[in-house]
């Protein structure tokens, strides 16, 4: 049976859904991607000052906690134009917090750089296949949500426990699991917009940009780890 038809009132329907809201579907699609490649251009240059600012451990513990609020900013500004303000701020500082890290694995291990490179290289690869795996099949991952749901809870409980146990292979485990995680998630977030779970392009963003950013920090740290080095 064809997915195309006509509805009653003469809307053009494709799987069910009308030419309408198809439109508006790729009108967020639109923004979304957009969005996405300006916070995250600017994510790289703010992580570019983190990597030159020194401040006390403490005060990037700081940040991490703030970062939090600023979440909350996002998603209750999401629908006026300062959600484009909240979006830009929380991704800065999220780059920022990041420079340290990078300045560490560029600095302090060897062939530090192209262990960065080989991240980011296999972030982007794994978030434009994905992505475009979706957009092309149209497949709807809301089936997804309950077990990724429960597989964040798990790495964030066990991340938790190595912050004290400090157990080398539990984090390259940690690791291994949140690139599989924010693998699902990028599925599942680019299929919610797609199918109409998400019509506002901010809060696209925002999933969509933890997901990339979440995916190459554990990637990061497991190629280190596969490598022989250690942070």
């Amino acid at each position: 049976m064809s997915d195309y038809g006509f509805r009653s009132d003469g809307q053009y329907t494709v799987g069910g859904r009308s030419q309408e809201a198809i439109l508006a579907t790729n009108k967020v699609l639109k923004n979304t991607y957009m969005l996405l490649s300006m916070t995250l251009l600017f994510s790289v240059v703010t992580a570019s000052i983190g990597m030159l600012v020194i401040l006390p451990q403490m005060m990037y513990w700081v940040l991490f906690f703030v970062s939090f609020g600023l979440l909350f900013w996002v998603n209750a500004s999401a629908n006026s134009s300062m959600g484009i303000v909240a979006v830009f701020v929380f991704t800065g500082l999220m780059g920022f917090i990041l420079g340290p890290m990078l300045s560490f694995y560029l600095n302090a291990i060897p062939n530090g750089g192209m262990i960065v490179a080989q991240a980011l290289g296999g972030t982007g690869l794994i978030f434009l296949t994905l992505s475009g795996y979706v957009l092309t099949t149209r497949k709807d991952f809301s089936f997804m949500r309950g077990f990724l749901m429960t597989g964040l809870i798990v790495i964030i409980v066990a991340m938790l426990a190595n912050i004290f146990f400090q157990i080398p292979a539990l984090s390259l485990a940690i690791s291994a699991a949140a690139v599989m995680i924010f693998s699902g998630l990028i599925l599942f977030d680019t299929s919610r917009i797609i199918h109409g779970g998400e019509t506002n392009y901010i809060r696209a963003t925002v999933s969509l940009y933890l997901d990339i950013y979440n995916l190459f920090v554990h990637l990061l740290h497991l190629l280190a780890a596969l490598s022989g080095n250690r942070d």
